[in-house]
């Protein structure tokens, strides 16, 4: 595998934040979840989180994929509605939201009345298997109480990142947000994180091209370098 600059900013792990903005719209194919789009790994792992929590007639995916004009819209939507301070909250700036990469998901308790912002997802039932079962599948909280000064958006316990296995279940076990583990992999440049099966580790982004060995799931960070994992058996 030979990796070019712009690899950066594609893949599974990519941080899209106030900071770090999107740059690979429209090159993520996509696949159907309910109603909405999300790029295949993450739709497939979607459904088959949804059927392992016996949940698919009980949460409802709310929101997946927004193009920018979407995205923008939505912001000004808020703005006029709700104010920006309610909108610095909940809502991302366009190219700013990972909506953007369908990589991420709103989901919501199958109720009559949904709010597209917020919809509700109460921490018991079936919402709470779905969350407690997420890391499994590839799932995080992106956006977890008492973590709003790192990631700069409220709790929204309906919103979940795909970033795929290990990762999540790395994420989960130590409660990282996707900007700590980005800094915590840093320290792995040389020896790889080992977690059960898998070996992960951090490339820096220096001498373009990089050649990769087979073997190897790659993707960059948007920011400087790339995560790297493999199966050790």
């Amino acid at each position: 595998m030979i990796l070019t600059e712009n690899d950066i900013y594609h893949g599974d792990l990519i941080l899209v934040n106030k900071d770090h903005m999107y740059r690979r719209e429209g090159e993520t194919p996509f696949e159907r979840a309910g109603n909405e789009l999300l790029s295949q790994r993450a739709a497939s792992a979607l459904k088959a989180l949804l059927k392992a929590t016996d949940s698919e007639e009980d949460i409802i995916v709310v929101s997946g994929f927004r193009s920018y004009q979407e995205q923008r819209d939505l912001w000004e939507s808020s703005l006029s509605e709700n104010g920006r301070e309610f909108t610095e909250q909940y809502v991302a700036r366009p190219l700013h939201s990972e909506h953007q990469t369908g990589l991420a998901v709103d989901v919501g308790l199958n109720v009559e009345e949904i709010d597209f912002i917020r919809p509700y997802f109460p921490d018991e039932g079936k919402c709470r298997a779905f969350r407690l079962n997420a890391a499994k599948f590839g799932f995080i909280l992106r956006y977890p109480a008492e973590k709003e000064h790192i990631t700069h958006i409220s709790h929204e316990p309906w919103h979940f990142r795909y970033v795929g296995v290990p990762h999540a279940e790395i994420m989960e076990q130590n409660g990282f947000t996707l900007e700590e583990y980005t800094v915590f992999l840093k320290a792995y440049s040389n020896t790889p994180l080992i977690l059960g099966d898998f070996a992960v580790s951090y490339l820096k982004g220096e001498r373009f091209p990089l050649e990769i060995p087979d073997g190897f799931s790659v993707s960059g960070n948007n920011a400087d370098g790339f995560v790297l994992s493999r199966r050790t058996v």
